[in-house]
C-alpha cells in the first residue's frame, strides 16, 4: 500500500509540472506584468544604482562583465528593459534562477531598487577582452542558424530589441549562452519565449554549440 501511495504522488508531481509550464507560456511572452509596468515607469538613478549593485558584484563583478567561464552573464550594456524583465520574472518565480533567489527579496524589493540597478548597469561599457569566446570552430555554422532562426528577434547583429524585451546576445559569454540554450530547449528556464522554444527544440548539441559560438563572437553593437 505504501509503495502504491508513493507511486501516485510521484505521478501526480510529474503531471503538475507540464501544467505549470503551460500556464506560464499561455500568456504573451512579453506581456507586461503589473510589477514590470510599475518598474518601467520608475526613473532609475545610476548613482544610486552603483551603490545598490555592490551586493551583486560578488557574482557579476564590479564592472558587471560577469565571468568568462559563463557561470555568470555579462550584464554591462544590456538593455535596461531586458534587465528589468528578468529581475521581475525572477521575483515572481516565472524564471528559474535559484542563485538569485536570496537577492530578489532583499535587494530588489522596491521598484526604485531595480530601476536604479538597471540604469547603472545598462550604461556600463562592454569590455570585449573579458568576453568568454567559444572555440571558434563552428562560427559559420552558427551564423547560418542565427540568420535563419534568430535575427527576427535578436537583430542582424545580435543587438536585441529593448522595446520588445529581446536581449542583446552579441558579446555574451559562450558558456553562458550554451547553458541558457540548453535550459530553453529542455524547458528548464521557466520564462522562455515559446517561439524560441519551438525553434531550438529540434537542435542537436552541435547546433547549440555552433549558435553559442557565433553569438559570443559578435562584437557589441555601437550605441
Amino acid at each position: 500500500m505504501k509503495k502504491i501511495l508513493i507511486s501516485i504522488v510521484a505521478i501526480a508531481s510529474i503531471a503538475v509540472l507540464p501544467l505549470a509550464a503551460q500556464a506560464q507560456t499561455s500568456q504573451t511572452w512579453n506581456e507586461k506584468s503589473a510589477e514590470l509596468t510599475k518598474v518601467l515607469e520608475t526613473k532609475g538613478d545610476p548613482e544610486r544604482g552603483a551603490a545598490a549593485f555592490v551586493p551583486c558584484q560578488g557574482c557579476h563583478r564590479s564592472d558587471a562583465m560577469g565571468k568568462s567561464s559563463g557561470a555568470y552573464p555579462r550584464l554591462a550594456g544590456q538593455h535596461a528593459s531586458v534587465l528589468l524583465k528578468q529581475m521581475t520574472d525572477i521575483r515572481s518565480g516565472l524564471r528559474n534562477n535559484p542563485k538569485m533567489e536570496e537577492y530578489v527579496e532583499d535587494h530588489l524589493a522596491k521598484p526604485e531598487n531595480m530601476a536604479d540597478i538597471a540604469a547603472y548597469v545598462s550604461a556600463l561599457p562592454i569590455v570585449e577582452d573579458k568576453v568568454g569566446r567559444g572555440p571558434g570552430t563552428a562560427i559559420q555554422a552558427g551564423k547560418t542558424l542565427f540568420e535563419r532562426d534568430c535575427v527576427q528577434c535578436h537583430g542582424n547583429n545580435g543587438e536585441g530589441d529593448a522595446q520588445k524585451f529581446y536581449p542583446m546576445v552579441a558579446a555574451q559569454h559562450y558558456r553562458y549562452l550554451l547553458r541558457e540554450l540548453h535550459y530553453i530547449r529542455d524547458g528548464d528556464r521557466g520564462n522562455s519565449n515559446p517561439d524560441m522554444v519551438k525553434v531550438v527544440k529540434p537542435y542537436r548539441e552541435a547546433d547549440l554549440e555552433a549558435l553559442a559560438d557565433y553569438m559570443s563572437s559578435l562584437p557589441p553593437p555601437k550605441k
